[in-house]
């Protein structure tokens, strides 16, 4: 759902077992994340070898100081992620379960409920890469910017949503505005 508005409709066609709701919780940052994200790298590039061409620790856990969700969010460069015959079988042998199916994107949730982890399949070189690196290293650099970021979620966060991705969506100003002083250009 990463360039489209989110509707009803688009939601149900890309989610692969439908919208799951959901109460947002943030937890205060845990120097733990960036060691449980290494355990999961470790683990992707293993199962996946030279087919996880980029193994990156992406979204608000790889931020230190700041609050999130406590899911550690991956993102993996695989050249064709549509062509799911090349990778997804083992990635669900070792217990990583399809929740995202969309062009040139899966993602997929393993470790629940103690370590949750996504991992968001695209192709290497896939703008939405480029942007979700940008906003990441943005955040890690700018003071202003991340406590921006974290009071929008904390304004955000305790409410009940029919879905996650319509919490992300309620974060999509603040996150392009950051991104726009990052200079990112589409």
């Amino acid at each position: 759902m990463a360039d489209d508005a989110l509707t009803d409709d688009a939601l149900e066609r890309v989610l692969v077992t439908g919208p799951r709701p959901v109460v947002v919780e943030l937890a205060e940052y845990d120097p733990g994340w960036p060691a449980r994200f290494e355990r999961r790298a470790r683990e992707v590039r293993r199962l996946l070898g030279e087919r996880a061409r980029l193994v990156e620790h992406v979204g608000s856990t790889s931020v230190p100081g700041l609050a999130a969700k406590p899911i550690i969010d991956i993102v993996v460069g695989i050249d064709d992620p549509e062509d799911e015959g090349a990778y997804l079988h083992d990635l669900q042998a070792a217990g990583y379960e399809l929740r995202v199916r969309e062009p040139a994107h899966r993602c997929l949730r393993a470790g629940e409920p103690d370590e949750p982890v996504n991992l968001h399949c695209y192709p290497p070189d896939h703008p939405e890469v480029r942007k979700v690196l940008l906003f990441r290293d943005r955040l890690r650099d700018d003071d202003a910017d991340r406590r921006l970021y974290e009071d929008v979620k904390r304004g955000l966060a305790g409410r009940r949503w029919p879905d996650v991705n319509y919490y992300a969506e309620a974060k999509g100003p603040v996150i392009e505005a950051i991104l726009a002083r990052a200079g990112w250009r589409a």
